[in-house]
């Protein structure tokens, strides 16, 4: 393994701000999306309350400490001095977050120049790096400026011991659930909940706790424990996957198996429910690979005593064999139960990891999936980033859906799940015309009516400027010809799975309504940069003035004299762009099984999709790109004259539901961010023949965007080699004038924070390894020697500031800070932006990010032959797999400091009033929490409680459907391209 990197300073601040954001349209608008931000005064503190959490990752010689500084005051801190000490020989060696001194064993901490002010509620981590010999106690004499500080009391713990995951009953037996639970600080436990999702099943007082559930319906169900302290704190269990079947089933376990060539391998059979008589299992290959067959355990006998005891069935591969077969287990009365087997060359370990964790991934027990095989965003519920609760989904999840399922597809040789990917996704994603029934009344000369944006939600509505000059639409007309219709081929960004809201905007129901179930169209953000996943009112798509106020939602966002009734979707661009590269790797992998026919028409609706997704390339308003300044006096568009060839935030489009009402509208954006672009997607759309387009001019606007993002990239680039914000052609907007002395590219403004500003757009690490490894692969496949000099520097400043520690654990970057400027794009002499410089703030053991870093550097080091990129690589997808696996996954576990915004004001113009669906008041006085109250059924609602109440800031490890694909995927790439 490569020596240990050790970053300047840092470590990870786990307030995690959310990750991702787009927007949404309405009337003619789509405006900017935003997330969290503190929102704090900055106050000197009358007197300090505190309480200090302290955490280690300890190698046995050394370790790393992470304090987190809770100010539990009612004023803000205005800079800190933290103090503790030691009680053994622990010896400080660096420290991040902050200002570390030693003197004998007292420690001492002062603020960072960044760090200095904490609002009333809110935290600060600081971290460092010790060594010691013996024993390693852990503090206790935490002060800040000489006040003591409170160890903040700690949570019970809940374990569930029983039922087992991915255990299958029968319908009608009762579940035996069962669980421990142990409290903290001379605490006792109170009582321990048993939940099935969000609904409660029961509860028990004494240990052992315990309770019997029946009446669980057939299919998937995620089982949780919740243990109740007696001083008010709680805490959940991490969730255990079961199923009940119709019926007497078998029951495999796993449901996904590796096997290499001439080796072995064994999977367990049992039954979900005690027979009256003995009952025979007969296994055997039914399809697939004919280099797999049952050497052992073809035939098994259950009885009535031993018929949950497992019974093992050993599969053999040959020498010579690869990919998947389907064994299926079969016994009178009992439904079958399928494991699909797959043979491997002989030393694809990462393969076998990737079939695994798809394994976890895909069991319907684990919560991954609602009932119509929709990914959610996350298996758990209760957590708000872009998407404000776990069980809605994003266009994200859906195309690293698709990309999982080309994974699958390459190992194992079955395409079907990748063609089937993409069927739901359609079915569920894509607008049907009966969702967009009025694009035939769009007027590619008319696209939409102008509104300006603002900067923050209360200065909302936007009232609509039929003055303002808007340019022409050059490529609706040859979409529909080439398509033969006039609507849009594109996802829409957000979808409410469960109709948690209950707007009930199911695919082709515009109208919707409170008892609609299954998957509904929602809409979040339209006010203004500033406005973060905190403070957003959500809407349905189809606005049918059923909720909401009057006008339904649209006056909230539209100052107009009357409204319509109408529908509008937005699209996330880089998630139709991933389902292109997705599209793209299928088709690659395919054909070099010799199954391309199998995915063509697949591939064929993916060229579609990029044809629609040039949308994203133009103007807001089709107006010229470049030094384009005033709404009115800004030139309109006559053509691609208004296209930036960027993939750009969004595009957006909608119309009147009334078919008879004769209007339509269609936006780009003009913000563009550099963690969107995909040059893989463009190369693949411009010179790959599967993929490119049928319309007139996609391939050739594609050629121009693959060189454009290349250009992009390498403007953007600091000094250090991260990538910078992105650009604008229309500057806070509403085309006003940009600073003096506003760098720009192509006459394009340089943004340091395009889009949001609640936490500036630009500081996540994820955009910088999302981006590189699309770059990454681009070169991989091309050897491009552009996209190779844009790696090469930033992959040389990206292992600067990685840490493998001793133990295999690591840390990556997780917020940057940026300072200066970029010189003014020329394409014949780019500057070496000398003067533009990024720091790292703060470090992380995020895993999705970690993952998607490690195929950067594992697609960068196969075409480069890079030994300190790929030992990187191989260091990271170790550590995760060595150290943060659980039943579900790979995750860690996240501070959610931010969660104190769940009380934060929803700005609602005064005089305004309005209903959710469930009967929750819209009004001047509404926060987050008050109009989503279906929160409070969550069971972990009660931590949110506590936390607002002054206790700790809670604790949450998610499994989002976007990191455990990443990581998936990340091994599969190792395999083939390293190992």
């Amino acid at each position: 393994m490569e020596p240990s990197r050790r970053p300047s300073s840092g470590t990870r601040r786990r307030r995690r701000a959310a990750r991702r954001l787009w927007t949404a349209a309405v009337a003619a608008l789509a405006l900017p999306l935003a997330l969290l931000s503190t929102g704090s005064t900055t106050a000197h503190a009358a007197s300090v309350r505190c309480s200090v959490d302290y955490t280690t990752n300890d190698w046995g010689s050394g370790f790393t400490a992470e304090l987190t500084l809770t100010n539990r005051g009612s004023e803000a801190l205005d800079g800190w001095t933290l103090t503790y000490s030691y009680a053994g020989n622990q010896k400080l060696s660096n420290g991040w977050n902050g200002s570390w001194s030693q003197s004998g064993r007292s420690v001492t901490v002062r603020n960072a120049s960044y760090n200095g002010t904490v609002a009333a509620g809110a935290t600060v981590t600081t971290g460092g790096q010790f060594t010691y010999s013996g024993t390693n106690t852990a503090p206790t004499d935490f002060a800040v400026d000489g006040t003591r500080c409170a160890g903040a009391h700690q949570p019970p713990v809940a374990v569930l011991t029983s039922p087992s995951a991915g255990a299958v009953y029968s319908q009608g037996d009762a579940v035996p659930l069962a669980a421990t639970a142990a409290a903290a600080d001379d605490a006792s436990i109170a009582k321990v909940e048993f939940y099935d999702d969000t609904t409660l099943l029961g509860s028990d007082t004494s240990a052992p706790y315990t309770y019997s559930a029946t009446g669980l319906s057939v299919g998937g169900h995620s089982l949780v424990a919740k243990a109740y302290d007696s001083l008010g704190a709680s805490a959940e269990s991490s969730p255990v996957g079961i199923t009940v079947a119709s019926g007497p089933a078998i029951v495999a376990s796993p449901a996904q198996l590796a096997v290499r060539q001439g080796a072995s391998g064994s999977y367990e059979v049992k039954l979900s429910t005690k027979p009256s008589a003995d009952v025979t299992v007969t296994t055997a290959r039914t399809d697939g690979n004919d280099g797999l067959a049952v050497t052992d355990g073809a035939s098994l006998t259950f009885t009535p005593s031993n018929w949950d005891t497992a019974q093992k069935v050993t599969v053999t591969a040959d020498d010579s064999g690869t990919g998947a077969a389907t064994f299926t287990s079969s016994a009178n009365g009992h439904a079958k139960a399928t494991v699909t087997v797959t043979e491997l060359r002989g030393s694809t370990a990462y393969d076998a990891r990737f079939l695994d964790l798809y394994g976890k991934i895909t069991d319907p027990a684990n919560g991954y999936f609602s009932p119509d095989g929709v990914p959610y965003h996350s298996v758990e519920t209760l957590i708000v980033e872009a998407p404000d609760h776990g069980h809605e989904t994003t266009s994200e999840a859906y195309s690293y859906l698709l990309w999982l399922q080309a994974m699958y597809g390459k190992v194992t040789g079955d395409w079907d799940k990748f063609n089937g990917a993409w069927d739901i996704m359609e079915k569920y994603m894509i607008p049907t015309h009966a969702d967009q029934p009025t694009n035939s009344f769009y007027d590619a000369s008319k696209p939409a009516t102008y509104a300006p944006e603002y900067d923050t939600p209360d200065e909302y509505p936007s009232a609509l400027d039929t003055g303002a000059s808007v340019g022409r639409d050059p490529i609706a007309a040859e979409l529909k010809s080439a398509y033969g219709t006039s609507d849009v081929y594109g996802m829409h960004w957000i979808q409410d799975v469960d109709n948690v809201y209950g707007y009930g905007n199911a695919p082709g129901k515009c109208e919707g309504g409170p008892t609609t179930s299954g998957p509904s169209y929602i809409n979040t953000f339209q006010r203004g940069p500033q406005e973060s996943v905190w403070e957003t009112v959500p809407q349905p798509t189809c606005d049918a003035f059923k909720y909401g106020g009057r006008n339904g939602y649209l006056d909230l966002f539209t100052g107009d004299s009357s409204y319509s009734k109408q529908w509008k979707y937005t699209d996330a661009p880089d998630a139709d762009a991933r389902a292109v590269q997705a599209a793209y790797w299928a088709d690659v992998w395919a054909k070099e099984q010799g199954k391309g026919g199998e995915v063509s028409a697949t591939v064929g609706k993916a060229a579609k999709m990029g044809d629609y997704l040039r949308y994203a390339m133009y103007d807001k308003y089709f107006k010229k790109i470049g030094n384009c300044v005033g709404p009115s006096s800004c030139a309109a568009g006559t053509g691609k004259d208004a296209s930036h060839y960027l993939l750009s935030w969004y595009y957006a489009w909608g119309g009147a539901t009334d078919t008879s009402a004769g209007w339509a509208w269609r936006i780009g954006s003009s913000h563009v961010h550099g963690g969107y672009q995909n040059p893989l997607a463009a190369y693949a759309l411009s010179s790959y023949a599967d993929l490119k387009p049928k319309s007139a001019t996609g391939s050739a606007d594609w050629a121009t965007s693959l060189d454009r993002q290349l250009e992009f990239y390498r403007w953007l680039q600091s000094d250090e080699g991260a990538i910078a914000g992105g650009a604008t052609n229309s500057w806070q907007g509403r085309y006003a004038t940009p600073p003096s002395g506003t760098p720009t590219f192509y006459g394009m403004y340089y943004d340091e924070a395009p889009v949001y500003h609640d936490p500036p757009s630009n500081q996540w690490f994820g955009f910088q390894a999302w981006s590189m490894e699309r770059v990454a692969e681009y070169y991989q496949q091309t050897g491009d020697a552009d996209a190779k000099a844009v790696l090469d520097k930033w992959v040389d400043w990206a292992l600067s500031e990685t840490t493998i520690n001793p133990d295999g654990t690591y840390r990556v970057p997780s917020t940057l800070q940026w300072s200066g400027k970029p010189d003014t794009w020329n394409a014949s002499a780019p500057g070496d932006n000398s003067g533009l410089h990024v720091t790292v703030a703060d470090y992380t053991d995020d895993v999705g990010v970690a993952a998607a870093y490690a195929k950067t550097l594992t697609y960068y080091a196969a075409e480069s032959g890079d030994t300190e990129a790929k030992s990187t690589a191989k260091a990271l997808l170790d550590g995760m797999w060595d150290h943060y696996q659980d039943d579900l996954g790979i995750a860690v576990p996240e501070t959610r400091a931010d969660y104190n915004r769940f009380e934060d004001s929803v700005y609602v113009p005064s005089g305004w009033t309005g209903t959710m669906p469930n009967g929750d008041t819209i009004d001047s006085s509404s926060t987050f929490a008050s109009i989503r109250s279906f929160y409070k059924d969550d069971p972990a609602w009660s931590k949110i409680e506590s936390y607002l109440k002054g206790g700790a800031a809670p604790v949450f490890t998610y499994h989002r459907f976007w990191a455990q694909a990443d990581i998936a995927l990340a091994m599969g790439a190792y395999a083939e391209l390293l190992e």
